[in-house]
Order: C-alpha cells, then structure tokens, then sequence
C-alpha cells in the first residue's frame, strides 16, 4: 500500500468519525447530562473515564457516574503540590461514595531532572518553567491515563470563559485521538451549585474562601470581587494582578 492509498483512506476514517459524532451531538443536543452518560457509560463500557480535577464540575460528575455504574474508571492527577484540601476531598469522595478515584502521579525521575535543573519552585521563573512544571506534573500523567479509553469526560462549560464558547458537548480530540464529552457544557455556574446543595455532594472548601477554580497550591491564589473566574489560576504569568 503507497503513501497516497494511506492517507486517503485515514481520511475517509476521519470523515467517518466526524459525521458520526455530529449524529451524536445532534442526538443529544437539549438532552440532560443523565441521560449523555447513561449513553455514553453504556456504550463505552471500559473504554471511557472522567479525568477530574476534583472542580465543582468533576464532582458533580462523579455523582452522577456512580449513579449509573460505580466501576467506571475515575482518575485524578496529584502533582505533588497540591492544597491540603484537594487531597482531604479524594478521601471524602471516596468514602461518600465507595468508590477509589485512581490517583496518578508524575515520574519522579523527570520531576528530580527539573527541580534539579530548574529549581524547585521553577514555575515563579517564566512561562517557559511554567509551561515545563506541567509537562511533566500533569501532561504526562494525563497521556498514560488516557491509554486504553475510547472516551474522555470532562467537566468543560461554556460558561467558564469565552475560548469555551464554541466547544461542543461531544468533539473530537485530535490531540489525544479521543472522543471528549462534555456533559456540562450547557450548565450554569448557579446549576452546579445548586445540584451540589441538592445532592450533598462534597467540594473543596476553597472554594468557600474564594477560591472559584482550583489547580496547583503555587499557581492558584483567591480572585477579589469582580474579577474572572480563572485569574486566580497560574496567576504568576502575572504576578502583578
């Protein structure tokens, strides 16, 4: 088989791929984030996982998966600077739940090559550092947990910023060769809420001292009153905020 027969017919594959997740999207559009995963849950049995952040949208999420099927995969990034609180919520979750969130963390051998080459708090020195701490905290975890699943929930609204407007709540993730579902895309910041109130479901108590987004302790701070949800987040590429 040459080149040219090769390529015409992984894009044919891709078209394939593309028609049938805008079916998809056109099958669920105005349906609720149950009735998405109790599809999509079903289909993809062992195929599919929630990458959670322990946000309030990821534990929304996780409340309703359990409510369909306790053994989907939920998995976790813990880079090794994360707040006391977001540890003390994978043991709430846990618990609440029965459940065991699958903690991924980075290779310590490329964390020492970094903090050795870079400095342990690297992240304060510039984006590139920056850029670099999460490579390897986060990125890299994230692709080995990705192995094996056809499906990658995720916790996206469109709500959270304007670069979100235009995600849709099943796509194509090019990047990791996944289908990416977004349950939430529709949701309010005030539906989230509410259904965490409703439904007791457990959250960082950051977010209670505010916190509204979440990541790494270093790179995360409190927003004052008025300003973007997601300045608290990697604040240091403006540390003057």
């Amino acid at each position: 088989m040459n080149i040219d027969t090769e390529k015409e017919i992984q894009n044919d594959t891709n078209l394939l791929l593309l028609q049938g997740l805008e079916a998809l999207h056109a099958q669920f559009l105005g349906k609720s984030p149950q009735e998405v995963l109790t599809y999509f849950l079903t289909e993809y049995n062992g195929k599919i996982g929630l990458s959670s952040s322990l946000s309030i949208q990821d534990q929304v999420l996780t409340n309703l998966i359990v409510k369909i099927n306790k053994d989907t995969c939920i998995f976790t990034l813990d880079t090794g600077r994360l707040f006391t609180e977001t540890c003390s919520l994978i043991d709430k979750t846990n618990l609440l739940y029965d459940i065991k969130l699958e903690v991924l963390f980075p290779d310590y051998k490329e964390v020492e090559k970094i903090v050795k080459t870079e400095g342990i708090n690297l992240f304060y020195a510039g984006i590139e550092q920056l850029k670099l701490c999460c490579k390897v905290r986060k990125l890299e975890p994230l692709n080995r947990a990705f192995r094996g699943l056809d499906v990658w929930i995720c916790g996206l609204r469109r709500e959270q910023s304007v670069t979100r407007q235009n995600v849709q709540m099943v796509e194509w993730d090019e990047a990791n060769r996944l289908i990416k579902l977004n349950p939430l895309i529709n949701f309010t910041e005030q539906q989230v809420w509410d259904y965490i109130k409703t439904n007791a479901v457990p959250y960082n108590k950051l977010h209670d001292r505010g916190f509204p987004s979440i990541g790494c302790q270093p790179c995360t701070r409190a927003i004052n009153l008025g300003e973007e949800v997601r300045t608290g987040r990697w604040w240091c590429e403006n540390p003057e905020q």
